[in-house]
């Protein structure tokens, strides 16, 4: 006979409490706290960050184009003129206008991306219609591999490609006449072409692309609206 008597079988024991509930507790406890605080620095220093970067662009616009002491920023309308931008316009199709101390309008920034060798590849040219060319060229952002690919920006040959490019636009006012392209360094023989760096011919390759690209948009949209920049300049 059992301790219980009449052969009755012992009643179940309560399970013992998990070991590890404290622990998964700690753990849920300090992901939602460093959570909470990523979000809250991340709100915190995007103003900072926005500025800083607002900035950057500001004194890249002055150095793809030579010569300018003020800028404005346009936007393209659906109806495909540029008109002065007031305030913030998210989404919108963004240039930057820049004049000399006279107002006289010395050309047009345009920002354009594309996939590099690592990472995405942030780019600033500008253009001057008066010489239907690019005039200057800035990288804003680049992950590219240091001491390689990363003299996109820093390379003087290379960034010579970017002092007179022509992009001028071909008979149906459409198109390029002469599509940007790509040769190996030492082979370039036509203003259109870009000389690559020995070494970043993959960085090389993605800044002509870019470039192919970005200006086979703006190009056609730009040349036959430029007296739309014309008047921002004015005193």
């Amino acid at each position: 006979m059992s301790a219980n008597g009449a052969g009755g079988a012992a009643p179940a024991m309560a399970p013992a409490p998990s070991a590890a509930w404290p622990m998964i507790r700690a753990m849920v406890g300090i992901g939602v706290v460093c959570g909470v605080a990523i979000v809250a620095a991340f709100q915190l220093t995007r103003p900072v960050i926005e500025r800083k970067r607002a900035e950057a662009l500001r004194a890249a616009v002055f150095q793809v184009l030579p010569g300018a002491a003020t800028s404005r920023t346009y936007k393209l309308e659906e109806s495909g003129a540029f008109t002065p931008l007031e305030g913030k316009a998210e989404g919108a199709r963004l240039v930057y206008a820049a004049y000399d101390a006279e107002g006289r309008l010395l050309g047009v920034a345009i920002e354009a991306a594309g996939m590099g060798y690592q990472d995405t590849i942030r780019v600033l040219y500008g253009y001057a219609p008066e010489r239907r060319a690019v005039v200057g060229f800035r990288v804003l952002e680049t992950r590219e591999t240091p001491g390689l690919g990363d003299k996109i920006d820093v390379d003087p040959e290379f960034l010579a490609n970017f002092e007179a490019l022509d992009v001028a636009l071909a008979d149906d006012r459409q198109s390029l006449a002469h599509p940007i392209e790509l040769v190996k360094k030492g082979e370039k023989t036509q203003k259109w072409q870009i000389d690559a760096i020995t070494g970043a011919t993959v960085s090389s390759r993605a800044v002509a692309n870019i470039l192919r690209e970005s200006t086979a948009f703006w190009m056609p949209r730009i040349e036959p609206r430029v007296e739309d920049f014309r008047a921002g300049g004015a005193p």
